[in-house]
């Protein structure tokens, strides 16, 4: 089991849906929708999206028109998540399910009638389109005409009295055009005693007004609508961020028909199809290149800066821009399971998952609220009872400490700043599957990491060639030869450098466990490693001394050997990455202690970890020993990440707090299990994500103390009786923009 993890994959619901509803802003709001939805058999859980304005409803099957109905008994206006407009990508992908166990979408056919012959449920979700507004939205001449009346309504009040026929018109005409709606969903809300900001600016404008504070009541309402438009604005660019990931794709590709090339939407282009894409083009669905060559930007996929060469046998990614060639590639996955489709559906479903922090600040408003509601009526009422101080002072007074208490900021300081950062990362090509990882990552205080594929390319090459008889390029040619017959990695590191016309190869026969032999121009030829040559009769002091030289460097050392003398000696080593010295810095420059997991032997290790400045080296593991060395390292308490392939590393990935796999780009099991998924081979985005989550981590707390403290300091004037109601309205929705503008803040952080 995973440390500090709660959730039950077998528990998990068969469908999502989600639901927009336009009104709700806060926590209070919600805990109304969720009430009534509850309510309903076969729900599992309600969470909402406060940036979207939306609700994820997880059952078991629930026709989603009884949902609809069952949210709309709060009061709200509910109606079905939209899709985004054809053009903006990835036809159904934002329609898959969540079934119980993640790993069996994976697994699954992507025939639409086999998975429902298999019982996978289908997800009813749907993403909001770009450019929608909050039903609040009033029009900008409204707006206008509104904020001219209610300061022309100041004015009146001024020259004539506050309750003047004059003011008292034009502050009516003003609160009419910019707050008239506001006042209606107010009106419902209180009948439903829903304690949401429509319900309390309409309790403000009513006392105001009952006070003969009219122009003030005007002035409330028109300043209210104008933060409205303003905060609905900022948050149009927090989603406008998430959908950019979904409009990457084109909706068409260049299909091969017969002799002839269509355009045909690329949802439906059939795996194993042959598709070109020109230059300037993005490419249509993930695939391998079968003709041409060219430089592909990927950095949508990867996060990668400089275009990377492509040529035939070359993987390609939906989403991806072909830069100065003409490509065709073989499908090798339908648009809606492409690359980018499964980041797209990671990042969602990590949206919708709340961090830590953020439970803790929905609770608390779910209790601040009435509590303050409490308060302000104890204020209203206490002091005229108890010391026969004025009504009408003590009234006002709780008027504003009521337009105040909307915890509004509050609610979204959490949310922008944890979809912010897992925008951000996504957009570097670092996939972050949930809030919780995002939040935890400045908690990372080792980080353990294996050699091969992670640190090194994973790829041995033959890097030395020692000629003890003839010359190196006639050796050479006999080590290729009886190489090019072997699938042995070293006997591939070694035929890889070969060129030209190979020389015939008879009686050829694998050694098991120790190399390969054949016969060439009449000559036994045998080429291994000690054992062989010892069986060989071949080894002499001289022998030993380089053989040893060169293991003692990390390499892997064979012997080509003619009869029984050795003829040649070659070198091969998995090449450390030349990213890999720089990460292993970074970690270090913030407090993360790197330590290598690996199966490979001590030399080998040991020589890897000094290149790359790793000082604890734990070698000749087996997967079982790189669980055993995560426990230990996590027995103290101290939090602990887990670096690999995503497939041979799997035991010791899950028994990390944090479990990041690179290079995931096009591998279905790493993007599906790991927390983290970097999605190239670079190393140094490790560092990157320890930065973006400790900045993430800042901007939340940040957010959450300026929500705090605003409200700290307006209560205060409030019962003071030193804060207006339009100044409260400055309070409550200023609050609200600065949290907005702080957390997007992440959206263009960059390491420091």
């Amino acid at each position: 089991m995973r440390f500090m993890r709660e959730e039950n994959p077998t528990s998990l619901p068969a469908a999502s849906t989600v639901l927009q509803v336009p009104d709700m802003c806060c926590a209070a709001e919600f805990n109304l929708v969720e009430k009534e939805l509850r309510r309903v058999d076969g729900v599992h859980d309600v969470t909402p999206d406060f940036i979207r304005r939306s609700v994820r409803v997880a059952h078991q099957a629930v026709p989603e028109p009884e949902l609809i109905a069952a949210a709309a008994r709060s009061g709200f206006e509910v109606r079905p998540g939209r899709m985004p407009p054809q053009g903006k990508g990835l036809g159904s992908i934002a329609i898959r399910t969540v079934n119980a166990a993640p790993a069996a979408a994976a697994h699954a056919d992507h025939d639409h009638d086999h998975d429902h012959a298999h019982g996978h449920d289908h997800d009813h979700e749907h993403e909001e389109a770009p450019g929608h507004t909050h039903a609040n939205s009033t029009p900008s001449w409204k707006l206008i005409v509104g904020g001219v009346l209610a300061l022309a309504a100041e004015l009146a009040a001024l020259a004539y009295g506050d309750s003047s026929a004059s003011a008292v018109a034009l502050a009516l005409g003003a609160i009419v055009l910019a707050g008239l709606e506001t006042y209606r969903k107010g009106l419902v809300a209180l009948r439903r005693f829903n304690l949401n900001i429509n319900a309390l600016m309409t309790v403000a404008v009513t006392g105001a007004a009952i006070l003969g504070q009219w122009p003030e009541a005007a002035m409330v309402i028109v300043l209210f609508a104008i933060a409205e438009m303003i905060e609905e604005k900022s948050l149009d660019r927090a989603r406008r961020a998430i959908e950019g990931l979904m409009a990457m794709a084109p909706d068409m590709a260049t299909v091969q028909q017969g002799t002839t090339w269509q355009a045909v939407p690329a949802a439906t282009v059939p795996v194993g199809a042959v598709v070109r894409v020109r230059p300037g083009e993005r490419v249509a669905l993930d695939g391998t290149v079968t003709a041409g060559s060219s430089a592909v930007d990927q950095a949508a996929i990867t996060g990668e800066s400089v275009p990377v060469d492509k040529q035939v046998g070359d993987p390609l990614f939906a989403g991806t821009i072909n830069q100065n060639g003409e490509l065709q590639y073989t499908v090798s996955a339908r648009a809606d399971d492409s690359t980018l489709a499964r980041i797209i559906r990671a990042v969602q479903e990590a949206q919708a998952s709340r961090a830590p922090t953020q439970r803790f600040v929905d609770t608390f408003a779910r209790y601040y609220t009435p509590a303050v509601f409490a308060v302000a009526v104890a204020l209203a009422v206490l002091p005229p009872l108890l010391t026969g101080a004025d009504w009408l002072t003590w009234v006002y007074r709780a008027l504003v400490l009521l337009v105040i208490a909307c915890p509004c900021a509050l609610v979204l300081s959490t949310p922008i700043s944890v979809v912010s950062g897992l925008t951000a990362a996504a957009r570097r090509g670092i996939l972050v599957k949930g809030g919780l990882h995002l939040e935890q990552g400045h908690r990372l205080k080792v980080l353990a990491l294996d050699k091969t594929g992670t640190l090194t390319q994973g790829r041995p090459v033959l890097t030395d060639v020692q000629a003890l008889q003839g010359s190196e390029d006639e050796v050479l040619a006999l080590a290729v030869a009886l190489s090019s017959r072997s699938d042995h990695p070293v006997s591939r590191a070694i035929a890889a450098r070969g060129a030209g016309t190979l020389q015939e190869v008879s009686d050829f026969q694998a050694l098991q466990g120790r190399g390969v032999e054949g016969r060439m121009a009449n000559e036994r030829y045998r080429l291994g490693n000690h054992r062989l040559v010892e069986e060989s009769q071949a080894c002499s002091p001289d022998l030993e001394a380089r053989l040893d030289a060169l293991e003692a460097q990390g390499k892997t050392a064979v012997v080509l050997v003619r009869g029984n003398l050795p003829i040649g000696i070659f070198a091969i080593a998995d090449q450390v990455r030349p990213e890999s010295v720089e990460a292993v810095a970074q970690l270090k420059q913030l407090g993360v202690r790197p330590v290598m997991l690996t199966g490979d032997n001590r030399h080998t290790a040991e020589a890897i970890a000094q290149q790359v400045g790793i000082e604890d080296v734990r070698s000749e593991l087996m997967p079982q020993d790189k669980l055993q060395a995560i426990e230990a390292l996590a027995a103290d308490g101290t939090v602990v990440g887990m670096v690999g392939d995503g497939i041979n590393d799997a035991p010791a990935l899950a028994k990390a707090h944090i479990g990041f796999a690179m290079g995931a780009a096009g591998t279905d099991t790493a993007i599906e299990t790991a927390d983290v998924a970097l999605m190239d081979d670079d190393p140094r985005k490790l560092a990157e994500f320890i930065d973006l989550s400790r900045a993430t981590r800042a901007v939340l707390w940040q957010n959450i103390t300026l929500a705090l403290g605003i409200k700290v300091v307006f209560l205060a004037l409030a019962v003071a009786g030193q804060a207006t109601l339009w100044m409260a309205v400055f309070a409550d929705m200023g609050g609200s923009l600065l949290v907005v503008f702080n957390g997007l803040r992440l959206l263009r952080h960059r390491r420091r």
